[in-house]
């Protein structure tokens, strides 16, 4: 009789841990609608760089002063950033905690991550100014420990699969040509390369980085070009007599942004699916540095928060002259778009035609993936 009990409370036990290891492998997973993965610099840095010795942080007012706590969290932002806009358009409950933030564990790793570190580039000399930052090569490897650690929570295969689902966002390049070969006169890359050879090597590396990522298991990446890297206030203050782009930089971008959608046209050829989505965030940025009436800008030109010419000098902090109305002003910082900027930006990441978002943008990709 008593092993007839043991029998049945065996058997209950086994439904019950049966009822629990599905709910584990296939409730949790689906809290969200898919997971979503940053990687670049400060663009969609959501505030790693907060636990890092570094000068490259965003962790003090005047930034966040328009996000929801009114708070500085590391976005160089006065609100939300692009992965914060991005995560409300693909319907997540939040946006996907900084890797390096301790609050990232548990069914929030199932939000995703975000690697971003603020002053990194394609290369990993550009930045060493900022010191302690989170080079490409790191966010990688950060990237690979997150899915043992998702591993662990959901196994194996969901965790693979939460992977392969997933989206991607990733933004790097202006820094390898703002932050590295432009920074000082006659620098030591520019020494090394013309920018029409320095343009295809930087090319190069980043096609290895995209290949790493796809080998990691990423199969939706949207990756963004650079904005109009001679137009925003830090360099109108440094070269500009009377608010026009700087040649040098605008050159770079020209150079850049088309070689990039080249390159991720002959990565999608290579892997045999179209994995790699260009974003065409300079001419993004142009439709409203160009006219930034038709948008609600008051100014393209002149940054929120700074001070000097164009308030493009120094970095943004309390000493800062700021502008009340952020929403309109293009620019929050002497590099940075504000909030509204971001929204235009993702705005059209999500209904761009081809110009914009090629081969197709993230409404199409939402309602693919969701067949």
């Amino acid at each position: 009789m008593s092993n007839q009990k043991t029998l049945v409370h065996h058997n209950v036990y086994f439904m019950i841990f049966g009822i629990v290891l599905v709910w584990g492998t296939l409730v949790i997973p689906q809290v969200e609608c898919r997971a979503f993965f940053v990687f670049g610099d400060s663009l969609v840095d959501s505030g790693n760089n907060n636990y890092l010795a570094t000068t490259a942080r965003a962790d003090a007012p005047p930034y966040g002063v328009d996000y929801p706590t009114r708070r500085a969290t590391g976005r160089f932002s006065n609100g939300y950033n692009i992965p914060d806009l991005i995560s409300q358009q693909i319907g997540a409950s939040e946006s996907p905690l900084p890797y390096l933030d301790p609050a990232l564990n548990g069914p929030r790793l199932l939000v995703g991550a975000n690697f971003a570190s603020a002053g990194v580039g394609v290369l990993n000399d550009t930045g060493i100014q900022f010191v302690n930052i989170i080079r490409i090569p790191l966010q990688l490897e950060y990237f690979r420990q997150y899915q043992q650690r998702v591993s662990a929570l959901i196994g194996p295969q969901q965790a693979k699969q939460l992977v392969s689902n997933a989206l991607v966002l990733m933004t790097l390049g202006g820094n390898d040509f703002v932050n590295n070969y432009y920074l000082i006169p006659n620098s030591a890359r520019s020494r090394q390369y013309a920018i029409q050879d320095y343009v295809p090597f930087v090319i190069s590396e980043y096609r290895k980085i995209l290949l790493k990522l796809y080998d990691l298991g990423a199969r939706r990446v949207i990756v963004t070009g650079t904005g109009p890297l001679g137009c925003v206030p830090a360099e109108l203050a440094l070269h500009s007599r009377n608010g026009e782009c700087a040649t040098e930089l605008q050159r770079a971008a020209g150079l850049f942004n088309p070689q990039l959608a080249q390159m991720l046209s002959e990565l999608n050829s290579k892997v045999g699916r179209d994995v790699f989505i260009a974003a065409n965030t300079q001419q993004m940025h142009y439709n409203f540095i160009n006219n930034p009436g038709a948008f609600g800008f008051v100014t393209s030109k002149v940054a929120c928060c700074g001070q000097g010419p164009y308030n493009g000098i120094g970095l943004c902090t309390g000493f800062s002259n700021l502008c009340p109305r952020r929403d309109l002003y293009a620019f929050w910082d002497p590099f940075h778009p504000s909030e509204r900027a971001n929204r235009l930006i993702v705005q059209q990441m999500m209904i761009g035609s081809s110009e914009y978002m090629n081969p197709m943008n993230l409404s199409t990709i939402l309602a693919m993936d969701s067949n």
